[in-house]
């Protein structure tokens, strides 16, 4: 496993309980904050429930209404169908990390792949400080990664102009409300997690921070042009000392295995935040990748057939939410189109429940 993202860790405890040998390579060491909206869909709970994956010791929040605001500030509120709950991946990445730990699955912490080389039908793993062998690898090294470029992957090679920037913080933002507020040139999603906590995350274009000397002055020059950020940054107590910051965030398309690494998570595709369920995904894509390897190791499918049957499935589950949104996307992060996103949203409530459909999936 070559990173230790939620879908990596999934698929590690996956591997583990069906008593195959695994090991885990994260350039970090638990627990620590990632940029990630912090929400996970409902469609996930019966899978981490019969599992023993879902975070009940932490009482994450259950969320079942949204909060759309335009650029302006006009906002509109409505139940989620599916709803899901909070929870933060300093806090969740760690619950799964132990319960991998537990179970058998090997840590190589602090540690970054240098190189891997698939050949005899095996593949050879390099860090700086050890060299590892596998029958199979996943990728799930998050959105963007030395990986790609040494798997020299398409998407790497375009420039994308997206950052996302994560906070925590604490102000009067109700335990059941997702929000998405608009500003230009981006948008801001808001939902509560554990311990009386908020996440902020948002996804501005990288020419708003050249504009600006820093993250401070482009959020009051840009973002506060929403009344509504501009209340909740001007009174909101920020928790981290920083904000948790990445760049070229990419939602171009990518393929799920890439020189028979199996990539899930992130790795294999990104859903546009707005959508509010690329945690949910991950957490499925590993469910999915982990039963194909276990087939494969049982001798009940050839290599090429487990990749095969992966990509088959991986698409059929999300290769239509991603199109979907990518298009929803084009709705957001300007004045006009937000505003009709909005409009929608209150006068065409069944066109908001369409949306909403189409970017999420059944319960697995």
């Amino acid at each position: 496993m070559i990173g230790g993202g939620l879908a990596g860790l999934v698929a590690s405890v996956q591997l583990a309980k069906a008593g195959i040998s695994c090991a885990l390579v994260e350039k970090k060491v638990y627990p620590f904050h990632r940029v990630c909206g912090e929400y996970i869909s409902n469609e996930a709970v019966p899978f981490l429930k019969a599992n023993d994956l879902f975070p009940e010791p932490f009482n994450p929040p259950r969320i079942t209404r949204f909060t759309l605001s335009s650029a302006t500030g006009k906002s509109s509120t409505m139940p989620l169908d599916l709803g899901g709950f909070g929870i933060s991946r300093y806090t969740y990445d760690n619950f799964l990390y132990e319960k991998a730990k537990q179970l058998g699955v090997e840590f190589f912490l602090s540690e970054e792949v240098e190189a891997t080389t698939f050949e005899g039908e095996k593949f050879h793993v390099r860090t700086p400080a050890r060299s590892l062998e596998a029958d199979v690898v996943i990728g799930s090294f998050g959105k963007r990664s030395r990986m790609d470029h040494m798997l020299q992957r398409a998407f790497i090679r375009e420039r994308s102009p997206y950052v996302g920037v994560k906070y925590h913080i604490r102000t009067q933002h109700p335990d059941d409300l997702i929000a998405l507020h608009n500003f230009k040139g981006g948008y801001c999603g808001m939902s509560n997690i554990e311990d009386g906590k908020t996440t902020l995350c948002y996804l501005t274009h990288r020419d708003h921070l050249k504009r600006f000397k820093n993250i401070r002055d482009m959020e009051e020059q840009v973002m506060f042009l929403n009344p509504l950020l501009k209340e909740i940054f001007t009174h909101a107590e920020f928790l981290f000392e920083r904000p948790e910051v990445i760049n070229e965030v990419s939602f171009l398309t990518k393929s799920c295995v890439e020189d028979h690494v199996l990539m899930v998570g992130d790795s294999a595709g990104m859903i546009a935040p707005l959508c509010g369920n690329g945690m949910a995904m991950a957490i499925h894509g590993a469910k999915m990748v982990s039963e194909r390897i276990i087939q494969f190791n049982r001798g009940e499918v050839s290599r090429e057939a487990m990749e095969k049957l992966y990509t088959q499935q991986w698409n059929e589950n999300f290769k239509g939410r991603l199109w979907s949104g990518r298009q929803i996307q084009k709705l957001f992060g300007s004045y006009w189109a937000s505003n009709l996103a909005v409009n929608l949203a209150l006068y065409i409530r069944p066109v908001a429940n369409t949306i909403m459909r189409n970017t999420h999936g059944e319960p697995f």
